[in-house]
């Protein structure tokens, strides 16, 4: 749940873990605890091209970048993708190995042996003690053809005599691509609660230096930059600000008439903005989006407060008083209402701070922010306000007509009696006619809420265009890596020579390495290519990122050699820049069952108007070769099930019991069958395993080899079996998709011990908007608390909390008309209208 402390979570399943470790089958690794949290979505990512130094490549980037950049102030981890690091590979013949009696094991025990550099102690000579060290290091890869790793009738046997030494890079490893080029991805990640756009200005500010430092052939590129989105819409918001605070201005001059009146109110702004600022720097939050727009929302309300005391002093004022009187009668006959209708923001605001989920995630900075400024705003009402008043404004005797002045009487003064006048003839006539009055609005009440009810449509965020596309492209389960590497490229030059709007179309194909936990966390494997796209600006393109994606979709649809691909504008999965997704959530033991109706349901889905990419989250099943022994054969050769998978593993995988150090740096030695001697079903029926008493038995007098197939993965939810059929969705609002979704789901005839329900943003709408739902209850019961102090009834409050329907009748009814969809953000506009409208 959003808010849950990760650290202690992480812990405690963490000492759950090792508790059940000690139950798990023999030969299962140890279980993996990954923790994930927006804080490891990439800050930015980098691509290296190389031609040359393709062989060198992770080693450079990894000391002329990877480590330059985490010593930048706020990264977490920079890791180096798609670039295969440098093995030593052990190539043996098995004929030259049974030749001479010696098994795989046993040579690479001897390499672990023989590359040692070990203390072997102290010891004094005369009045000095020395260390004593053994060095039996590698000094170079070569050196491990000389070692002797047999003798045969007293002549020994060198490694040369049984095996080949390459010093090469590792095989089979995730390979990257950019704009054709051979390439690595350098993925920049933050740490907990640092600034994503000063860590991307402090790497892209980097970048010119450590290029000095490549060799000519090395370019680096960013791909990815999370935060240019964010610049994006912080310099729209302080836009945004600037403008209202013009505007503000215009119309407090408009309506006051007085240049000092003007500058009066006009000081409250940003002494009450300041306040902010202090609450930011004091709680080490940022200036970002929900901040900025705190500031948007309360720039036109602080000066509400002073403009009540400012009026109520100019009447004094006009009345005869003198200034000094007038500023402290005034401001005295309407601080409580002032302090009341305050209150009643705050009340709406302040809750905001207590609500949970997303929804809390979200707003709570909000909460407090226009809490702080509206606070600051009321102080600054009765006591700035008032001492400004009594310095600067000056009695009606004392005022000289300006030429401004004269002007205002004669162009402004006119037009405002006018609207004044027609108020006045405006509550004269309803008050004369309460009951139509009252009818009438009930009437535009109910028609609104019956067509808001037919056509309001919702969402959960909103999209938008972030110059981003992210393409996963799967071909049939066990498509070899250079069938799909051939494939990845076609359709990269098909993209670049389609869509000009691309600037950089970067892919990688092949499993990544299990250390590399980010990429491990993606969707890889050797059919599986993951592309990331970064278009031109939008205001550079007539084509939004959801125009191109739904014509990628149709391109990607017309290649039949593709089992099943996703493009995801925006780049993510849904949230602030991916819109929304719906899932169908089938929960069943029975594999087969579950997989019947998961293809059903897909079909069914494919129909739905607004649905793209229906995918299955459980992967088709694999083919591959299982090895049958005969326990009994095992048992009479001396031999059990883990010795003989262990010497099949070592063979066509690899051993690697010791690593080869270079200048500072460590590298697999892997040992294992020469390549030529591990490609057939044969090869592996010859594969020799030697008992402990030194006999070798091969693989086809101990068991057969039999072509099977096996499920790659199961997942599971609340520890049952789940398979999710998902799509994204484009063109609709996500209520439209749901009931549309729903209606198939509730006419599925589900088999016996089979549930499904609906996921997706679904989930994450219905919390957020029950949250929000309870958090409206509670606002508008502080505001009639808060209104009833203040009239001393019980009564009397809802003359104006009766208010508040009409004024979401308003706001539900232009959406409705509009077509826009009612999402989260839309639903804290209507929680902020209660405070507002009673104000």
């Amino acid at each position: 749940e959003f808010g849950t402390d990760m650290n202690g979570v992480m812990n405690d399943v963490r000492d759950k873990v090792s508790i059940i470790s000690g139950f798990l089958p023999d030969g299962t690794e140890d279980p993996m605890i990954l923790k994930f949290s927006s804080d490891m979505i990439p800050v930015v990512v980098l691509s290296a091209t190389a031609d040359e130094s393709s062989g060198a490549l992770y080693k450079i980037l990894d000391e002329q970048v990877a480590n330059p950049l985490n010593r930048i102030s706020g990264v977490g981890t920079v890791s180096v993708n798609g670039a295969p690091q440098r093995e030593i590979q052990v190539n043996v013949v098995p004929e030259k190995l049974e030749a001479y009696n010696i098994s795989l094991e046993q040579i690479a025990q001897v390499i672990a042996t023989e590359n040692v550099n070990v203390p072997a102690g102290n010891f004094d000579i005369g009045s000095q003690t020395y260390m004593l060290r053994l060095e039996g290091e590698f000094k170079n890869s070569r050196d491990l053809n000389d070692i002797i790793v047999g003798n045969n009738q007293g002549r020994a046997i060198y490694l040369r005599d049984v095996a080949s030494v390459k010093d090469t890079l590792e095989s089979r490893v995730q390979e990257s691509y950019t704009n054709g080029r051979r390439s690595a991805s350098i993925v920049v990640q933050k740490q907990s609660g640092a600034n994503t756009a000063a860590i991307a200005d402090a790497v892209k500010a980097q970048l010119p230096n450590l290029q000095k430092n490549l060799p000519p052939d090395i370019k680096i590129v960013p791909v990815m930059d999370s935060s240019e989105y964010i610049k994006v819409s912080i310099n729209s918001l302080m836009q945004t600000i600037m403008l209202a605070l013009i505007i503000v201005g215009i119309i407090v001059l408009f309506f006051l008439g007085r240049w000092r009146a003007t500058i009066i109110i006009m000081v409250a702004i940003p002494i009450s903005l300041i306040g902010s600022f202090i609450y930011l720097y004091l709680t080490g939050n940022s200036i970002n989006i929900i901040s900025l727009s705190a500031l948007s929302i309360t720039i036109g309300m602080v000066v509400d407060d002073a403009i009540v005391v400012l009026e109520n002093i100019t009447t004094h004022i006009e009345r005869g008083s003198r200034v000094k009187q007038a500023a402290v009668y005034g401001t005295e006959e309407v601080s409580l209402s002032v302090i009341a209708s305050t209150l009643t923001i705050i009340a709406v605001f302040l809750p905001m701070t207590m609500v949970g989920g997303f929804a809390g995630v979200m707003f709570k900075q909000l909460g407090w922010m226009v809490t702080i400024i509206i606070s600051l705003s009321l102080i600054i009402a009765l006591t700035l306000t008032p001492m400004m008043s009594a310095n600067m404004m000056r009695s009606t005797k004392d005022m000289k007509m300006s030429g401004f002045d004269r002007w205002y009487n004669k162009r402004i003064l006119p037009i405002l009696n006018k609207i004044d006048h027609s108020y006045s003839r405006l509550v004269n006539w309803v008050a004369r006619r309460r009951g139509l009055t009252l009818m009438g609005i009930l009437v535009i009440f109910v028609v609104s809420a019956v067509i808001s009810a037919i056509t309001l449509k919702t969402e959960f965020m909103p999209a938008s265009d972030n110059n981003n596309i992210s393409v996963t492209v799967e071909m049939p389960t066990g498509t070899r890596m250079e069938v799909a590497r051939e494939t990845g490229h076609r359709i990269a030059q098909n993209m670049q020579s389609k869509y000009p709007e691309i600037e950089i179309i970067s892919f990688s194909v092949g499993a990544a390495s299990e250390d590399n936990t980010w990429a491990a966390m993606q969707e890889n494997a050797s059919n599986i290519m993951t592309y990331t796209i970064r278009m031109t600006e939008a205001k550079n393109r007539k084509k939004t990122i959801y125009d191109i994606s739904d014509e990628m979709r149709q391109d990607l649809g017309s290649m039949p050699e593709l089992h099943r691909f996703r493009v995801t504008p925006g780049g993510g999965e849904g949230g602030m820049t991916g819109g929304s997704n719906v899932a169908l959530h089938i929960y069943g033991y029975d594999l087969a069952v579950t997989d019947q109706l998961a293809a059903e349901m897909k079909t069914k889905l494919e129909e739905v108007k607004g649905l793209r990419d229906i995918t299955i989250s459980r992967k088709d099943y694999r083919m591959e070769y299982q090895i049958q022994f005969d326990r009994e054969k095992l048992a009479l050769n001396g031999l059990n099930m883990g010795t003989a998978a262990g010497a099949i593993r070592n063979r066509i995988n690899g051993l690697v019991m010791s690593r080869f150090r270079e200048e500072g740096e460590e590298y697999d030695i892997r040992v294992r069958y020469e390549e030529q001697y591990r490609q057939s079903i044969e090869d592996i029926e010859n594969i020799l395993i030697y008992n402990p008493m030194g006999a070798g038995v091969r693989i086809r007098d101990l068991g057969t080899v039999v072509e099977s197939s096996t499920l790659p993965q199961v997942d599971r939810k609340d520890r049952q079996r789940i398979v999710k059929v998902t799509g994204t969705i484009y063109g609709r609002a996500l209520s439209e998709v749901v009931n549309d979704v729903n209606t198939i789901m509730v006419g599925a005839d589900l088999p016996t011990g089979v549930q499904m329900e609906i996921g997706g943003s679904l989930e994450d709408q219905q919390e957020s908007f029950s949250q929000l739902g309870l958090l409206l209850m509670v606002v508008s019961l502080l505001v009639y608390i808060v209104l009833a102090s203040q009239f001393e009834s019980l009564t009397y409050p809802f003359m104006i909390i009766l208010t508040v329907p009409f004024a979401f009748t308003g706001s539900i009814l232009f959406l409705a008309l509009t077509g826009e969809p009612l999402g989260i953000m839309g639903f804290v506009g209507l929680i902020m209208l209660v405070g507002m409208v009673v104000k």
